[in-house]
């Protein structure tokens, strides 16, 4: 092993390299030009005690097993002699010991990678709460400039029928082919931010990197078959943020502080349909439909410049992996390993598209809790994507707005959501961590669901008063209230019902995930194809009444499952295979 010094800061990266070594490009700039950026790397680098026990214990390995051959010898000599017995004896003395010995103790292998200390600065739960706030942030960001590209081509079904002569029902095939893209993408794009060697970034990075080149061909398309199968890959490419962003920021945070950041990335979803109207309203009523795409490519263009060389890797494992290949390059032991390559030894292909393609339908359908879960987020899902196209409907047949305005008719729903979100994380910090503290650390999963039973609460009213408060005889202003009214119902019951679904199945999370956004995205992509007809076959005041009331049926026939998980989802729990029982 080469000669190592005691340094004086031991196992730290540099600060002011600590976002570009860690992120995209940096990890190209460190394959290619071999920077020494990381502590192993360092001049007068300590190696951590355990791994010179490893060491040690390799030698020791090789010298007992020299003995046991020599002592193997002597006996085949002696074996007549009563010596014979006496090495029986102590032989099974040792294997007695070797049975006493504690579980912990068997499994604490020396060669096994781990974190240096309780504080190493690596790991991601132990970063500054800064960088936890700017990674956060890089996520939000990521999610935002994808689910905007849903309902940003919204505003220009106008357009399409005077390029290609085609009805506004089929323009919108746009939009619903999107979000089915967005929907199947995980199950196939997802699961390699899981395996060790890759970790996060690089799926985030390759794919946004193809959905900003696939805004391109869709703003420069001459036919409307060619731009509906653009639109559908678009949707597919930019998914893994929208199922894996979730699970970057658990890397993060702790129980205590993850629906903080849950919550501000799951506003940023929410936001991504909301504002996509404002920001292509204006563009198309300016130019043409074509710009909804430019505004995409300048958008997630600017995303891919920033998080290439500052979005850092979270995924504690795969971090944990280049770990293990530097410290075996120092010392030429080949057997230091991370636990998660040690994991990924038994992984077949086979393996991971199963947890990939067939695990999220199994559960989703065998679980009542995962299905019943899943059908109440599509539900939501859904109306909020059928409010898209009524709003047109509303504010720019019924009260004359232009597309640009009918795009600000949707603040409501984000001033809304922002004022949710303030509500939110008053419960968490008021409810939630003293009763983390009170439990020792631990907390009922059931316990993240009250946010959800009020948030149920708020739709079926929103609906009714959205509906039948549309008519051009009312001011505009009163429809806007109404869906600010709702907003807290979607952000409410997506962000308690995911918290809640991570926290009652942490060993199934990636299929659990998985099977509730396909759920969500399925369901959302064919509502909008019916909603003209919905309202324009059930009529009422303002064209939209007697639609929305039956909307707002569906969603008070669901308000009850949060109330029944709440009360009886412990018992649940407890009788299923794949969910937790330890609380």
């Amino acid at each position: 092993m080469p000669a190592v010094r005691v340094s004086k800061h031991r196992h730290s990266t540099s600060t002011g390299i600590d976002f570009i070594a860690e992120s995209a490009l940096g990890q190209v700039y460190y394959r290619i030009f071999k920077p020494k950026w990381y502590p192993e790397e360092q001049d007068g680098f300590e190696l951590p005690e355990q791994y010179r026990r490893s060491e040690k214990k390799e030698q020791q390995s090789q010298q007992q097993a020299t003995d046991d051959a020599d002592s193997e010898t002597r006996t085949l000599v002696n074996e007549d002699t009563p010596d014979r017995e006496n090495s029986n004896s102590e032989k099974k003395k040792e294997k007695d010991a070797e049975k006493g010995k504690s579980k912990d103790e068997k499994e604490k292998d020396p060669n096994v990678v781990d974190w240096y200390s309780e504080d190493d600065p690596a790991n991601p739960m132990n970063w500054s709460l800064f960088k936890k706030n700017c990674v956060t942030a890089q996520l939000c960001l990521l999610t935002f400039s994808i689910y905007i590209g849903s309902a940003i081509y919204s505003p220009g079904y106008e357009s399409l029928n005077q390029d290609f002569g085609v009805s506004s029902v089929v323009a919108t095939l746009g939009l619903t082919l999107f979000v089915l893209g967005y929907g199947i993408g995980p199950l196939f794009l997802s699961a390699p931010s899981e395996i060790p060697q890759i970790g996060r970034n690089p799926p985030y990075m390759i794919t946004l990197f193809l959905f900003v080149i696939l805004q391109i061909p869709s703003a420069l398309v001459n036919n409307f078959a060619g731009l509906m199968v653009l639109r559908f890959l678009a949707g597919f490419i930019g998914s893994p943020v929208l199922a894996t962003g979730g699970a970057s920021i658990g890397d993060m945070f702790t129980l205590k502080t993850r629906p903080y950041a849950i919550g501000i990335w799951g506003l940023s979803a929410v936001q991504g349909p909301v504002l996509g109207p404002l920001l292509g309203g204006f563009a198309i009523q300016a130019k043409n439909w074509r710009w909804f795409a430019w505004i995409l490519l300048m958008l997630d263009g600017a995303c891919f410049l920033v998080l290439l060389w500052t979005m850092p890797e979270t995924s504690s494992t795969n971090i944990l992996t280049r770990r293990a290949q530097r410290l075996r390059k120092l010392t030429g032991n080949d057997k230091l390993r991370s636990q998660g390559e040690i994991d990924g030894d038994g992984m077949k292909l086979k393996d991971l598209a199963y947890t990939s393609l067939v695990a999220p339908f199994i559960l989703s359908f065998t679980e009542p809790t995962l299905f019943a879960c899943n059908l109440y987020i599509g539900l939501v899902y859904s109306i909020l994507y059928v409010w898209i196209e009524s709003f047109q409907l509303v504010f720019v047949q019924m009260h004359g707005f232009n597309l640009g305005e009918n795009g600000l008719a949707f603040m409501g729903l984000f001033v809304g959501a922002l004022l949710a979100y303030v509500g939110f994380c008053f419960y968490n910090r008021y409810v939630i961590i003293p009763k983390i503290r009170k439990n020792g650390g631990s907390l009922s999963p059931e316990d993240r669901l009250p946010p959800a039973m009020v948030g149920a609460l708020f739709m079926p009213p929103a609906l009714l008063w959205f509906g039948w408060t549309s008519d051009p005889s009312i001011h505009w202003i009163s429809p806007i209230l109404a869906s600010m009214f709702f907003a807290p119902g979607i952000f409410l019951l997506f962000n308690a019902i995911l918290n809640y679904l991570q926290d009652a199945y942490p060993a199934k999370q990636a299929s659990v995930l998985a099977g509730n956004d396909f759920f969500r995205s399925s369901m959302a992509s064919g509502f909008p194809l019916f909603a003209p007809f919905l309202f324009k076959r059930l009529g009422g005041l303002g064209g939209v009444a007697w639609g929305s009331t039956l909307l707002a049926g569906l969603t008070l026939i669901f308000v009850p499952i949060p109330y029944v998980l709440h009360r009886y989802g412990k018992q649940i729990r407890h009788r299923s295979k794949n969910a937790r029982h330890d609380i």
